[in-house]
């Protein structure tokens, strides 16, 4: 017989993941509602730099996240963006991202949302303005139950195209190339503010694919799980020079062509 894993000690299924994923998420929004109404800027500081903000609605957000997910799941590992790492014994960890796009949140931008992942399993990306909550397990991507159909295109000239900017400048100094020979190759390009939310939209193809150095684990984990089970090849962009590791979403036809682009 054959050993015992700690992944085959703990037998809850994808959807059961998922559940829990959903209540963590629900927990959190009407915090955020409540202060996104009010549009104060409360207790806001810098983190990495003085453009990195997190705000008094980060760090309450994930404490109600943390509060479902111990109930619910106190044996699993947890890495969220604002607290600290929880160590597990069951062989899953939970991700987590109360309010991805602070700063969107902070100056009354409406793209922001939640994200939670159970790493590789089950995951949320709930945008509470607009009532849409994102679903993914591995193979599967709803959103108001219905099948999410990510884009197919393998013309680049027509893709529509998400990316990101980091926080620091020397970053964006090294990103900013990489934009102007993206821009004149695709119909367009958007800038969302909310990595979570750009991966979402992927999947359900309002974008043809998205890439961005500097992504965190807890802006990407749910956000993977929906463009892999849409369809979308996920690709990891590896750290050069001054630019973290990132990620590029895009069609199978389409990964290449960006990759062309993105490395020249």
């Amino acid at each position: 017989m054959a050993p015992t894993t700690l992944a085959d000690a703990d037998p809850i299924g994808d959807d059961e993941l998922l559940e829990v994923a959903v209540l963590a998420a629900e927990a959190a929004a009407p915090l955020l509602l409540e202060r996104f109404a009010a549009r104060t800027r409360r207790d806001v500081r810098s983190k990495s730099s003085p453009t990195d903000l997190v705000s008094e609605a980060d760090v309450l957000a994930e404490a109600a996240i943390r509060e479902v997910l111990s109930a619910r799941r106190p044996d699993d590992a947890l890495m969220g963006e604002e607290g600290d790492d929880v160590p597990g014994t069951s062989g899953l960890r939970w991700i987590i991202d109360p309010l991805d796009g602070t700063t969107n949140f902070l100056f009354g931008v409406p793209q922001w949302c939640i994200s939670v992942a159970c790493e590789g399993r089950a995951g949320v990306v709930f945008d509470p303005l607009r009532g849409e909550l994102f679903n993914a397990t591995r193979g599967s991507a709803t959103l108001a139950g219905e099948p999410l159909t990510a884009s197919a295109s393998d013309d680049l000239a027509t893709a529509l195209v998400a990316t990101g900017f980091g926080y620091e400048a020397a970053v964006r100094e090294a990103q900013a190339p990489i934009a102007a020979r993206v821009v004149p190759r695709v119909r367009d390009i958007r800038r969302g503010g909310s990595a979570a939310l750009d991966m979402a939209w992927c999947a359900a193809g309002r974008f043809d694919g998205y890439f961005e150095f500097g992504v965190m684990p807890w802006d990407s984990a749910a956000g993977e799980l929906l463009c892999a089970a849409a369809g979308l090849t996920v690709t990891p962009l590896p750290a050069r020079g001054v630019l973290p590791a990132g990620i590029l979403v895009a069609p199978p036809a389409l990964t290449p062509q960006l990759l062309a682009l993105i490395d020249a």
